[in-house]
């Protein structure tokens, strides 16, 4: 016959109580019930796990060791019981999220963090996309809830705000040395940073003025830190480069029209109808951080 979870939980009861009294009222058995066990434990395992010391019963250095790993086993029990109660409550073991790349990432992180204390058992497989590859995944059911600047058709959703996008460059480039107005074909003659359209198709360029030279990258944050080497101009979201704004690594360009426009987002799910509670919090929580609200 094997050592039972049960056993281990009255283990760890006792030292935790420190007694079988103590730890017979924690755990509802009697205090014979708790001695029984623990002697039981004792003989299939074939060690002591306690020893008297005067008048106290303590772990032996091997009982520690056995409680130890113990510990572990009464965690992971633990969570399998509490995922087997969500699930059954109707919460999802995982959710697909997909942000684009354009929105603040720290209403993201904080939405995930309140969410995390509410349904820990919950998964998050979280996809960082780029225009068109967000509706892409939402209509091939490859997400569930999708952060980003387009609402896809068929879909409903909610806005969130608006992104501001503002053409900015290193100081030292000659876009910025010009006090006259830039026009589109001043741009045209100088490279542009553009993310890679991250769609099915990739073939989308958002922003892109046809630049004479354009660099292509897969990420917001290569494109900043390529700017920030001087190398060329795009259009970025004002809140990944604040800081290099107030401390002069970059500086906005000086445009005739267009150097900022706004942008929507929004927030959608891919079934709202079947939306489980899990997800439905999660939403919810996305929203809160994006409006400002306490969670």
């Amino acid at each position: 016959m094997r050592v039972t979870l049960e056993q281990w939980r009255m283990l760890q009861a006792v030292v935790e109580a420190g007694g079988f009294a103590r730890a017979a009222e924690r755990v509802h058995k009697s205090p014979s019930s708790i001695n029984h066990a623990v002697q039981k434990l004792e003989e299939q395992l074939g060690v002591d796990v306690f020893e008297v010391q005067g008048r106290k019963a303590v772990l032996t250095p091997a009982g520690e060791a056995l409680l130890r790993r113990a510990g572990h086993l009464l965690e992971e029990a633990a969570e399998i019981e509490n995922l087997a109660g969500a699930l059954a409550a109707g919460v999802e073991s995982e959710i697909r999220l997909a942000v684009d790349q354009l929105l603040p990432r720290e209403p993201v992180i904080r939405a995930l963090e309140t969410f995390s204390k509410a349904y820990p058992a919950t998964r998050i497989q979280l996809h960082e996309v780029v225009l068109s590859g967000g509706p892409d995944m939402l209509r091939e059911a490859a997400v569930d809830i999708l952060l980003g600047p387009e609402l896809p058709s068929g879909y409903l959703g909610s806005c969130l705000g608006e992104l501001s996008m503002v053409c900015v460059a290193h100081p030292s480039h000659p876009l910025a040395q010009t006090e006259a107005a830039l026009t589109r074909r001043d741009l045209q003659a100088h490279r542009q940073v553009v993310v890679r359209d991250s769609g099915d198709q990739g073939g989308g360029q958002g922003g892109w003025v046809e630049a004479d030279q354009r660099w292509t990258v897969s990420h917001m944050g290569t494109a900043c830190e390529i700017l920030r080497s001087g190398i060329g101009f795009a259009w970025v979201p004002e809140d990944r480069i604040a800081g290099d704004l107030a401390a002069g690594r970059l500086v906005e360009l000086h445009l005739e029209a267009g150097a900022r426009h706004r942008v929507p987002f929004y927030i959608t799910h891919a079934d709202r109808d079947r939306a489980g509670v899990a997800s439905r919090s999660l939403m919810a929580a996305l929203e809160q951080g994006f409006r400002g609200e306490p969670s």
